[in-house]
């Protein structure tokens, strides 16, 4: 499962990224997604949106702690840790993330602690593009 982190805002950004990045749930700056990787639709749109996003397969422990500090309910209520436990099993074998009902499809992170890397270069010098496994040690600075 891919955790897709929004890093740039959209000043000067062009129509059909502005329209990918809506169709992906990643609005704002620091929001967090959570998508499947063997869709081919999904790779090509977060291909095409990677000059302002970071990505890597996220692990189950990290997701755990990011559903159970950062999940929200509908009506941005908190979640329990007992529910945040059945909703991230529930997010490692659902197809897409409101196919799990309750959550909110997107997670709210904060700035990292010791901020990006550069937010105009691609990783390792930069924040942006394909991270791997080191996207768990992003998510983690950024909870």
């Amino acid at each position: 499962m891919y955790a897709v982190i929004r890093i740039r805002g959209s000043i000067d950004m062009q129509k059909p990224i502005k329209d990918t990045l809506k169709m992906l749930k990643l609005t704002r700056v620091n929001h967090c997604v959570l998508l499947r990787e063997e869709d081919p639709k999904v790779k090509g749109m977060v291909q095409k949106v990677k000059d302002f996003v970071t990505w890597g397969e996220i692990n189950e422990k990290t997701l755990e702690k990011m559903v159970t500090t950062r999940g929200r309910l509908e009506g941005d209520k908190p979640l329990d840790e007992k529910k945040a436990k059945e909703v991230s099993t529930k997010l490692l074998k659902a197809r897409k993330m409101k196919d799990v009902e309750g959550i909110r499809p997107f997670f709210r992170l904060a700035c990292p602690k010791k901020g990006f890397e550069g937010i105009k270069q691609d990783f390792p010098k930069g924040a942006l593009g394909y991270r791997g496994e080191k996207i768990n040690e992003l998510i983690e600075r950024m909870m």
